[in-house]
């Protein structure tokens, strides 16, 4: 299975995780996330492997979300009001968002990679 990495070119955290994957030589495929976001059905299916609650997919720091008056808004939305929004906007997303299938991490954590990625 192919590794989906949905990178921003200009975010740092975003190049610490493309130079740590390179590094541990785990072939990706990059996507900008903010020209090509993951679809809905995508991320529901990333969603679900992560274990992770639906909240941590968004970029909490981002101006969008700021602006968007979401962190008032999301305890009351759905899970579907969110997967379409999160869909609908590549910089609501948490990056780097790294797929592999069954598994997925977001943002990044170097243990957190050793452990997803490391034994590839």
């Amino acid at each position: 299975m192919t590794i989906k990495a949905y990178l921003y070119d200009k975010c740092g955290t975003c190049r610490k995780a493309k130079q740590w994957l390179n590094q541990h030589n785990v072939a990706i495929e990059e996507i900008p996330i903010v020209d090509a976001p993951p679809t809905e059905d995508e991320l529901r299916s990333m969603w679900q492997a992560s274990g992770l609650p639906l909240t941590k997919f968004f970029n909490t720091s981002g101006q969008f979300y700021r602006e968007l008056g979401l962190k008032d808004k999301l305890p009351s939305m759905t899970e579907d009001e969110m997967l379409k929004l999160l869909a609908s906007n590549g910089k609501l997303l948490k990056r780097p968002l790294v797929s592999g299938g069954k598994t997925v991490t977001v943002g990044f954590k170097e243990e957190e990679y050793e452990k997803a990625w490391g034994g590839r």
